[in-house]
């Protein structure tokens, strides 16, 4: 198992891994749209959306991989009626890319954010 850590974001405050490597798998825990710029308090969804995959990808390049080698997604959302945004955000960054994907509601996130995504890579050959 190989731990990874993206040197472009904070350390994890808690007692997990960014992403780990196994088996030419890629698994990134659930990541928050966390950055200077985007306070939960002030930040609209669609501004969290881009956030969180913009972290996401920072922590893909880490492991040596993109959007084009994600094969699963699952993303929390705070309110149902976000869905259609994050509909839009999704298809803005995968494109013609379709990876499984599993949408939750939820009715809360740590710190107040809106939305949470946990992504699986498979490493390039």
């Amino acid at each position: 198992m190989e731990l990874i850590q993206s040197h472009e974001l904070p350390a994890p405050a808690g007692h997990y891994s960014q992403a780990v490597a196994a088996g030419g798998l890629v698994f990134l825990s659930g990541i928050l749209p966390s950055s200077a710029e985007v306070d939960p308090a002030v930040a609209g969804f669609e501004a969290q959306c881009g956030s969180v995959f913009e972290q996401c990808g920072k922590v893909l390049r880490a492991a040596g991989c993109g959007v084009a080698d994600v094969v699963q997604c699952t993303a929390y959302i705070v309110g149902v009626e976000n869905w259609p945004a994050f509909n839009a955000a999704y298809a803005r960054v995968f494109g013609a890319h379709k990876p499984a994907r599993t949408v939750v509601p939820v009715p809360a996130l740590h710190y107040g954010f809106l939305v949470e995504v946990q992504l699986v890579a498979q490493r390039p050959q």
